[in-house]
């Protein structure tokens, strides 16, 4: 056998030798236990939350803007990032013993190139929430206009003269809100004046003379006040990323080999696989077929270590539409098992 095949039946057999005291059942004295090894797909999940909030002006929009606006708050979520990597763990639920002696040398070196320990795992990490607290849309201080208005009112009045009573008209004026549409309209108006006033500085028709530093502070100054503006229009979003590493791990048994890996929900966020409320993403593997060993098999005497070949599959992420992701690995549980002669 040559160093490539060394280092091949290596990773197949990944054995380890587990010390007595790391089970819950107590080793032998005198042997060696070791475990399958399976395959875990990691996905990492990055995913970015948009918080809409209408502005107060919306229905107007397309009235003096000519501009369609999204009419009422909403909060959405969307896949932004996704990473997918297999890694290798022991299959506690395969576990074998073996008789180690001087035969037993060369499996020795081999398991101590693919040790598996039970402590070698990660068993979570604090958690903390993912979301911090809405305060709401926040559209005070924008607008330089004030919220009320005059109005001019004619009331009327009796005036005693002689035997009669007449009535005098009286002028007043009177401080009253202006509608939503008023302010509106008048939103809109200083808009367009920024617009023209940014015409105005980059043409020169200006009676004040803007070049280098001072035109650009007073062109970035007009495109700030007319954000402010147009947001009471179109509105705003405040957007907040999410992470979220979730683990699967096929099984041989199942009928399907198409997992639910998470879920998204606008509401929530990413969601575990179990969250009804989300939108599943599936992870589909496709193991191809394992082929037939050439060459006369003889069946061995001595002791044997049992070995797994993996099967080479299509792993294939999607919401059941779009795929996302595509990659060929090798799945150890979904392959075949072998034997390995540990002396002659």
């Amino acid at each position: 056998m040559n160093m490539r095949n060394n280092r091949t039946v290596s990773l197949l057999c990944l054995a380890a030798m587990l010390p007595a005291g790391r089970l819950s059942a107590q080793d032998p004295v005198g042997t060696v236990s070791y475990a399958l090894p399976q395959t875990t797909i990691t996905i990492e999940v990055e995913a970015v939350r948009e918080y809409f909030y209408a502005g107060p002006y919306a229905k107007y929009a397309q009235k003096y803007l000519g501009v369609d606006a999204r009419q009422a708050d909403q909060t959405t979520c969307t896949l932004s990032t996704v990473r997918m990597a297999p890694y290798i763990e022991a299959d506690q639920n395969f576990r074998y013993y073996v008789n180690p002696d001087k035969a037993t040398q060369s499996f020795l070196s081999l398991t101590s190139q693919g040790l598996i320990a039970v402590n070698d795992g990660s068993f979570g990490e604090s958690a903390e929430w993912r979301f911090t607290t809405q305060t709401g849309a926040d559209f005070n201080g924008k607008g330089v206009s004030s919220n009320l208005t005059s109005e001019a009112a004619t009331l009327y009045r009796g005036v005693k003269e002689d035997a009669s009573y007449n009535r005098i008209a009286v002028q007043q004026n009177m401080v009253v809100q202006k509608s939503l549409e008023q302010r509106a309209k008048e939103a809109a108006d200083m808009i367009f004046n920024l617009r023209q006033k940014r015409v105005q500085i980059v043409t020169g028709d200006t009676d004040a003379t803007y070049s280098g530093e001072a035109m650009g502070a007073a062109l970035k100054e007009i495109s700030a006040l007319e954000k402010e503006y147009m947001s009471m229009f179109i509105g705003y979003s405040d957007f907040q990323t999410q992470k979220l590493k979730c683990d699967v791990v096929p099984a041989k048994n199942r009928k399907s080999q198409t997992y639910v890996a998470f879920r998204i929900s606008d509401t929530d966020g990413i969601v575990s696989a179990d969250n009804m409320s989300g939108k599943p993403y599936l992870l589909e593997v496709v193991p191809q077929p394992i082929g037939e060993a050439e060459g006369k098999a003889v069946q061995s005497k001595s002791n044997v270590a049992i070995y797994r070949i993996p099967a080479i599959c299509t792993v294939r992420l999607s919401d059941g539409v779009t795929s996302f992701l595509q990659d060929r690995m090798a799945i150890y549980q979904l392959g075949t098992e072998g034997y390995f002669p540990l002396s002659k």
